[in-house]
């Protein structure tokens, strides 16, 4: 069953996301050539607390694994779920999906967002553009009245139109007190089929796009899921609220409330590489 907001949870939620939101805007600033993963982790880390919040990325468990970072960075050719490391270094033509999920109040804020480090190949440039154009077609379907498939149709006619690879093994989802509650929200699919979409839910719609084929597979940390063709991939989320009338975005940098808006620090870079 879906669950549906009231009043409350909306508020809260709506917190939440503007939380995320902003950790997300500060984070792509510091992205540049010759940062490693592990300090814009920690950057994530310290942006989170100083807004009162926590990750609902760190310690998030599977089984016996618990993930071991405060975001998720994904490189290049990681799709997701990649792990912030002093190892990784980027350079001038890669792409960082930068993936940012936090707790405050008893609900979650989700979003992420790729950005180029410096110049990129054209047809790369191509990829963060239409990920980031079929998240929003995506997002245009999530109206009271649809169902969940017409925004899965949405995303893959556009991708795939384009010659880009959707991804199937991870799929956008419901979030609310939980990370990942229902619905299932594929990026590809038939219109008119899923659960009917109703005022009050809440989704993370966040297509997840690769340069070539649309397989995956996860590396041997567990975790990080990297594209079987070694090419790259761009992933773009946001967490959505259905209204009576249209959609609405949640995690857009706002100004926070009074008890949430301390001033954050600068967050402190290593200089190991």
């Amino acid at each position: 069953m879906i669950p549906i907001k009231d009043k409350e949870a909306i508020a809260r939620m709506r917190e939440a996301c503007t939380i995320a939101a902003t950790v997300l805007h500060r984070l792509k600033a510091l992205v540049q050539p010759g940062i490693s993963t592990y300090d814009l982790d920690q950057a994530g880390r310290e942006l989170i607390a100083s807004h009162g919040a926590r990750s609902a990325d760190y310690g998030y468990q599977i089984g016996s694994r618990r993930f071991p970072a405060y975001t998720c960075l994904s490189v290049n050719e990681e799709v997701v779920h990649g792990i912030g490391s002093l190892k990784r270094i980027l350079r001038e033509g890669d792409i960082i999906s930068l993936d940012v999920t936090v707790e405050c109040n008893g609900y979650i804020g989700d979003n992420a967002i790729t950005v180029p480090v410096g110049t990129i190949p054209p047809r790369v440039a191509e990829l963060l553009k239409t990920t980031e154009e079929a998240l929003y077609l995506g997002i245009r379907q999530a109206q009271a009245g649809n169902r969940i498939g017409d925004i899965s149709h949405a995303i893959q006619t556009f991708v795939e139109a384009r010659g880009f690879g959707v991804v199937r093994e991870m799929v956008g989802h419901g979030v609310g007190r939980s990370m990942h509650e229902e619905p299932q929200i594929p990026n590809f699919g038939r219109r008119g089929t899923g659960e009917k979409i109703r005022p009050g839910m809440t989704f993370a719609i966040e297509p997840m796009i690769n340069l070539g084929t649309h397989q995956v597979k996860t590396l041997t940390d567990g975790w990080t899921v990297v594209t079987a063709d070694g090419l790259p991939s761009a992933h773009f989320e946001h967490t959505v609220l259905t209204t009576e009338r249209s959609p609405e975005i949640l995690t857009l940098p706002r100004p926070l409330p009074s008890s949430l808006s301390q001033t954050p620090t600068t967050p402190s870079l290593s200089t190991r590489n």
